[in-house]
């Protein structure tokens, strides 16, 4: 495994973490939806799956953009988020509002863990001083996680209302 010794091997290595990261949630949000019993949350998934692809097509145009292959990092963390949706989705039985208001907070932890990875990786970029299309990618996924969040916290709001 190589040495981490720069910023810009840092930057590379969030990059190739967040890859990993939104391959995982590829996989594992589509579940989420056919699990999910209401109808808000269902859609809520399915478009972000849709987001989640784009957000892979960006962080390849990131890797093209400072000349490396796509590749991606193993982190442990998201398997952890990942495994606990399942767990929800196995365990939680019979109250579908229960089980919503479940994945939704679940769902929730893996948008703050995008999210903090977006705003490192974007601050490394602009401290780096990468191309400007760089910065201009990673914020336009940030947003997009951000509103993920807002809307499961709307939906959180609804199931216990």
């Amino acid at each position: 495994m190589p040495t981490v010794t720069t910023l810009n091997d840092v930057f590379l290595t969030k990059i190739k973490s967040l890859y990993y990261v939104e391959l995982q949630l590829e996989k594992a949000l589509p579940l989420m939806a056919e699990n999910a019993a209401s109808e808000e949350l269902k859609q809520a998934f399915s478009n972000h799956h849709a987001e989640t692809v784009v957000h892979i097509e960006r962080l390849e145009k990131v890797f093209q953009l400072i000349g490396e292959q796509p590749v991606k990092t193993t982190v442990e963390g998201i398997k952890g988020i990942v495994a606990d949706g399942e767990w929800i989705m196995k365990e939680v039985d019979g109250d579908e509002i229960l089980k919503d208001t479940m994945l939704s907070g679940g769902a929730r932890y893996s948008e703050h863990y995008e999210m903090a990875g977006y705003m490192t990786a974007l601050e490394l970029a602009q401290a780096l001083g990468l191309d400007p299309e760089v910065s201009e990618l990673l914020s336009a996924t940030l947003a997009e996680e951000k509103a993920a969040d807002a809307k499961l916290v709307e939906i959180g709001r609804m199931l216990s209302a």
